[in-house]
């Protein structure tokens, strides 16, 4: 695993994202923007070439091989 970065929900998605998650990291602050997230941050880490966005809220968004992002939530 190869850790990244974090950013501010609602932030500049580091550049190495792709477009795929970047989408996906987009809805997901679509859901929440109702909600007080102004400590919220995003931790990419990387996992075998592929990132992975984690939440501080638990939400945690995958890319697969094939570019499919799934998302689950951490408990």
């Amino acid at each position: 695993m190869q850790l990244g970065t974090r950013w501010a929900v609602g932030g500049e998605v580091p550049p190495r994202v792709p477009d795929a998650m970047v989408a996906a990291i987009r809805e997901v602050e679509a859901e929440v923007a109702g909600l007080d997230t102004a400590q919220w941050r995003w931790t990419l880490t990387w996992l075998e070439g592929r990132p992975i966005a984690e939440l501080d809220d638990g939400t945690r968004l995958r890319l697969t091989a094939d570019g499919a992002v799934l998302r689950d939530r951490l408990d």
